[in-house]
């Protein structure tokens, strides 16, 4: 059995990897009371005595657990941040299993992973296939836009929804300058800043991520978009490609207690225009799901898909 220390068990996040490896057979959770989980010592002779300690933390008390683990030497456990503090840091793997080619087995492989963030998740899942495929230029302008559920925003976001009513639907980080942004555009393949502007709902959980395209620009159709995220994600157990569906409309919670993360195109050739879309629970493939993925491998507890074996550095 797999011992596990999760750090922030009681944030949202936290709660959900907590109940699917509570779940699992072949993990064994342990826990500090609740007096004691803000005690660094309490929490570094805990680190000791696991296999892996996942952080769910703002960022800098991630950082701070970091260098608890640290200090422990050749004891240290393999690490999982959940934060957004070492998704672009050396020496961390990024934790998107079907990033690309040999992505699982480098998460496998690692001491340290960084769990990626929900709006990047669906943005890479379509973005890197097409950069890589050649089919969309590393340098190309692209717009990415998203809306989630309210429980994606953190706790003064959630707190107001469940505690005022909440805005239908808003517009956020108008300044351009969202904390995914850096690793879309490591992880993507593009060498341009994309533009990104996320939004939120007043419903609790669910995400779509869109991406429009213009097909003449580019010099490809819809199918070969479509085919190429078919060629990717073959043989994935949480992606899914799908056609799209023929009412044009596509709704966010479809996916909801989930770990799936389903791709769509949108294309009308009469006009040389598409729409890229992903959807996601932004609480499971976007947050607990991918978490509970990227243990078992670090762990050894799942198998490295072999079509994905071989090492294509991200």
């Amino acid at each position: 059995m797999a011992e596990v220390f999760i750090d922030g068990e009681a944030g949202t996040t936290g709660l959900g990897i907590r109940e699917r490896l509570a779940s699992m057979p072949a993990f064994t959770l342990r826990s500090l009371p609740p007096e004691r989980r803000k005690d660094p010592e309490a929490r570094r002779a805990l680190m000791r005595e696991v296999d892996l300690v996942v952080l769910c933390l703002p960022d800098a008390a991630a950082r701070e657990s970091v260098g608890l683990a640290e200090s422990l030497g050749e004891q240290a456990p393999k690490l999982l941040d959940a934060s957004t503090a070492h998704r672009v840091a050396p020496g961390w793997e990024y934790g998107f299993p079907e990033l690309a080619p040999g992505q699982a087995t480098r998460i496998a492989a690692a001491g340290r992973v960084a769990n990626p963030g929900c709006y990047p998740t669906g943005a890479l899942a379509l973005l890197r296939p097409l950069v890589d495929a050649g089919l969309l230029p590393a340098d190309h302008p692209v717009s990415i836009h998203g809306v989630s559920g309210y429980s994606g925003g953190g706790r003064s976001m959630i707190e107001a929804h469940e505690g005022n009513g909440g805005p239908a639907f808003e517009l956020y980080a108008l300044g351009l300058e969202h904390k995914h942004l850096p690793e879309i555009q490591a992880y993507s393949g593009l060498t341009r800043r994309p533009l990104f502007v996320p939004a939120a709902g007043h419903y609790r959980q669910g995400m779509l991520i869109t991406i429009p395209l213009h097909l003449d620009t580019l010099r490809v159709t819809g199918a070969d978009l479509h085919d190429a995220l078919q060629a990717r994600y073959a043989g994935a157990e949480q992606v899914r490609v799908l056609p799209p569906d023929p009412s044009g409309r596509i709704e966010p919670e479809a996916l909801n207690d989930t770990d799936l993360l389903e791709l769509r195109v949108f294309a009308n050739e009469a006009q040389r225009q598409a729409v890229l879309v992903a959807r996601l629970d932004n609480l499971g493939k976007g947050a607990s799901g991918a978490a509970v993925q990227n243990a078992r491998l670090m762990l050894g507890l799942a198998e490295v898909p072999r079509a994905r074996r071989e090492t294509v550095h991200a």
